[in-house]
């Protein structure tokens, strides 16, 4: 007799840990350097380059959609491409087609509260410890990308034109993150409400200390280079990505 009917559906996102935030973080961060490397450096234009990239990313997300349980690699692979993609898709509405960043952040703020609407709707649940069917995975990446694309534009609204700086945009953010994380810790913040909170949130946290790195010192950055801060942050991502990979599968073997 089969115990398939007993067995729990693998879930394909991973658990929330201190670990999925260090390289959430980093995966954000390394998408805005990143993609302003991209888009200045490749010499085929902001638009072409977006095309490219979305291209590379809905490869990398028919390949994550074939996994039946969460597979680290192929996973946070899709989620640093789609931090690139989500960047690229605000600075072409903002460069390209001159939509102000206010415009840009309440129309992705909308799109976003849509994509939950409908997946709420459908779903009866927004937890992504329940993602184990295709249509889930599929308002599961939705959602990923228009927090990215709000957070590039609440980031960039923020730091400069509010002209808060990155470095003090980065504090604020991070303030707002802490408060979040005590609400849950003392206050009965809803787990589910904070996670997506912070899931936004902390894209224009690590964008604002990307461009702090990467900017010329004439533009309040220190200098470092989009080469330089996205090969650091990307060497980050693939020694966590392994480190996972390989105490996830020891996990897996049967003890003797």
């Amino acid at each position: 007799m089969t115990q398939t009917m007993d067995r729990p559906t693998p879930n394909r996102v991973p658990e929330v840990t201190l670990d999925f935030w260090l390289i959430k973080l980093m995966a954000v961060t390394m998408g805005e350097t990143a993609a302003d490397y991209l888009a200045v450096n490749l010499g085929f234009g902001l638009t072409a380059t977006s095309l490219i990239m979305a291209a590379i990313l809905v490869a990398a997300l028919v390949l994550q959609f074939g996994q039946r349980a969460y597979l680290p690699w192929s996973y946070w692979l899709s989620v640093v491409l789609i931090s690139i993609v989500g960047t690229l898709i605000t600075d072409n509405l903002v460069d390209t087609f001159h939509v102000s960043l206010i415009t840009a952040t309440l129309g992705f703020g909308l799109a976003l509260a849509a994509t939950f609407a409908l997946w709420f709707v459908s779903e009866k649940t927004l937890s992504i410890h329940k993602v184990f069917s295709f249509r889930r995975e599929a308002f599961y990446w939705l959602a990923i990308l228009f927090t990215f694309a709000l957070g590039t534009a609440a980031g960039d609204m923020v730091a400069e034109l509010f002209g808060l700086g990155y470095l003090a945009t980065g504090i604020l953010f991070g303030m707002i993150i802490a408060s979040l994380g005590l609400g849950y810790a003392f206050l009965g913040l809803d787990p589910i409400l904070g996670f997506w909170l912070a899931y936004i949130l902390t894209r224009p946290l690590g964008a604002s200390f990307g461009d702090l790195l990467s900017q010329p010192h004439q533009y309040g950055g220190m200098g470092l280079g989009t080469i330089i801060t996205s090969a650091l942050f990307l060497a980050a991502i693939i020694g966590i990505v392994t480190y996972m990979s390989v105490t996830r599968a020891a996990k897996s073997q049967p003890s003797l």
